[in-house]
């Protein structure tokens, strides 16, 4: 179904935010979220990958097909674009938001606000683009229940985790419903806040995370990924094929990018960017489902004192939803993407901006490390993993809510628990497709169609 056919009826007219958005219950009830059946003609989902594949650096996608392979988790998290796909194939409410496009659970974690406090937001939005805001509830959901297997739950406390995520979010809708707009804006939850919520036998291991956090810096990567170049300057050291120094001779075209992408940039920070050089650049395989694109990672130094920064400079290619959904409004990819992530976290990378590269192709550019941590999943009880998850979805609603109708949303969803348990639905039948589909990879790697190697392959 079309956005054009579900598009919401708030704020037509003299009708409320509010009653519009009760209306869409008719249309799409809420417990109609909790269906979820794989279609006939559903797309296979290796061909899915496959198709994203053509547009990658070809020796690298052989590891993203090695590191989704490693579990049911990690190929969750390579596969936003099979998941998006089954998301058009059902009614959607209409009630848009700025989505994350991919709001699994390790897209969320720590990162130093401009003032140089810890807060706790989503931090990835390579596949931000508006749509319906239960798209990113429900791929949330998923990836709690897909988790929560993983790491030895029976599906009772799979589901459990996963209405903890939903809970939590309609819980906020509701109350962000009932604040003024720049209270909305002000919202965020900080590194305090994330301990807070833990267990107090939990506290000790979220305060190490958040101490190892504060201590992820440019100095700290400096010495982890640079070594002393013929000139005694450091050099980013090489780690093939995970980290290759690009040709010197690229780098006089660089200069130009660094021009282009200081030009996107609030002019205090074109101020502060303009104290650094370019030192080096290279290229570096991150993460799972980005593995392939091209991302390189940029080494400045300070004009006068020589402090490092370390910038990210990613490849911006269109979302895994526009396919299902209307196109971005920014022909730049890279600009989509800054856009979503500064309309939806509660605090920016104040280096956060885009360019076109050399080679023709969109980047947006941020802090390689910026005080970054992230609690690890695979290491929580079932306990741990409900809170988490709720915490995951409490601060999913707070991104929504700077971006939709959070009225109307708040509306649809309601003062019960059926939005919640609706979605704890969905997010076992999902995770049982899930676990089909990662077969059908595996399946796919043995019988030699594609190839899965950490080495990377030619």
């Amino acid at each position: 179904m079309s956005t054009s056919e579900t598009e919401s009826t708030a704020g037509a007219g003299d009708t409320s935010a509010a009653e519009a958005g009760r209306a869409v219950r008719k249309r799409v009830p809420r417990r109609s979220l909790g269906e979820w059946k794989a279609t006939a003609d559903r797309p296979d989902p290796i061909a899915v990958l496959e198709r994203q594949a053509t547009t990658r650096v070809p020796e690298l996608v052989a590891i993203r097909y090695q590191r989704m392979a490693a579990g049911r988790f990690p190929f969750f998290r390579g596969a936003p674009a099979i998941m998006a796909s089954d998301l058009a194939d059902a009614p959607n409410t209409g009630l848009h938001v700025q989505l994350c496009g991919d709001a699994h659970l390790s897209n969320f974690g720590l990162f130093a606000s401009p003032e140089r406090s810890l807060v706790f937001d989503v931090n990835d939005f390579d596949e931000t683009l508006p749509g319906p805001f239960e798209w990113d509830v429900k791929r949330l959901a998923a990836s709690v229940a897909v988790a929560a297997r993983a790491n030895g739950s029976d599906d009772a406390e799979a589901r459990e985790a996963a209405v903890a995520a939903a809970r939590a979010y309609r819980e906020t809708m509701v109350r962000l419903a009932g604040l003024g707009e720049t209270d909305v804006w002000y919202e965020m939850v900080d590194a305090e806040e994330v301990a807070a919520l833990m267990r107090p036998r939990d506290r000790k291991q979220t305060e190490k995370v958040i101490n190892r956090a504060r201590s992820r810096t440019s100095l700290q990567a400096l010495e982890k990924l640079t070594e002393a170049g013929p000139d005694g300057a450091p050099r980013i050291k090489a780690d093939p094929p995970l980290l290759r120094p690009i040709p010197k001779e690229l780098h006089t075209q660089l200069i130009s990018v660094l021009s282009d992408y200081r030009d996107t940039l609030p002019e205090d920070r074109r101020v502060l960017l303009d104290r650094y050089e370019l030192r080096d650049i290279a290229m570096k395989v991150v993460g799972v489902g980005s593995v392939g694109t091209r991302c390189f990672i940029a080494l400045l130094t300070g004009r006068n004192t020589g402090d490092p920064l370390f910038l990210q400079v990613k490849q911006a290619e269109h979302s895994v939803l526009a396919t299902h959904l209307s196109d971005s409004q920014f022909e730049h990819q890279g600009h989509r993407v800054v856009h979503g992530q500064r309309l939806t976290q509660s605090a920016g990378d104040i280096f956060l901006g885009w360019a076109t590269g050399p080679d023709g192709l969109f980047y947006y550019w941020r802090q390689l490390r910026d005080m970054k941590g992230s609690l690890v999943i695979d290491d929580m009880s079932a306990a741990q993993l409900r809170e988490y998850a709720g915490l995951c979805g409490h601060t999913l609603a707070r991104g929504h809510a700077r971006s939709g109708d959070r009225t109307a949303i708040a509306a649809y969803l309601g003062g019960n628990d059926v939005f919640d348990n609706a979605i704890g639905e969905f997010a076992l039948t999902y995770a049982d497709q899930t676990d089909t589909d990662y077969a059908t990879l595996l399946a796919a790697i043995e019988s030699g169609r594609i190839t899965a190697t950490e080495n990377g392959s030619a």
